[in-house]
């Protein structure tokens, strides 16, 4: 199971409000025991517009971490001084499930990149957040399952 408390549930729904109509995404990360939101620009437009070919999709449907902000993250994590505890995004007026496309950015070759991390796929409808769901790494069946997510909502 997956704890938010409301300060990081806050937070998520905030970035995704911010963002809409394109996606966001970011971290968690936690440091001495206190979750630590990340936001991380989505670089997917500038993609897009600089090479549309391999990257068919705008911002209002994918997201491309950028590097610079990303590699702080893997850095703090690396270091020791935090736990990479999460990577969300939002999915602009469309549900909250977890796709073939989420799964390959999770993936490094045929292993998950973070097989401990948890990701979180923030739906959001017209600014308004509906719901978030949990994804992680399941070894037996190969593949992220939805895993139960207990948050305070505030």
């Amino acid at each position: 199971m997956t704890h938010i408390d409301a300060a990081t549930w806050q937070a998520l729904c905030q970035h995704a409000q911010d963002a809409f109509p394109d996606e966001c995404c970011g971290a968690i990360l936690t440091r001495a025991g206190r979750a630590e939101v990340r936001r991380i620009d989505n670089i997917q437009n500038a993609m897009h517009a600089k090479d549309p070919e391999t990257y068919p999709r705008d911002a209002s449907t994918a997201y491309f971490m950028q590097p610079k902000q990303l590699l702080a993250v893997i850095q703090d994590a690396d270091s020791g001084t935090a736990e990479l505890t999460a990577f969300y995004h939002s999915h602009p007026n469309h549900e909250a499930y977890f796709s073939a496309e989420d799964k390959r950015q999770a993936m490094f070759g045929d292993e998950p990149s973070y097989p401990e991390a948890v990701y979180l796929v923030v739906s959001i409808y017209d600014r308004q957040v509906r719901r978030i769901k949990a994804f992680q790494w399941d070894e037996a069946q190969k593949d992220f399952v939805e895993t139960e997510l207990h948050a305070e909502t505030g």
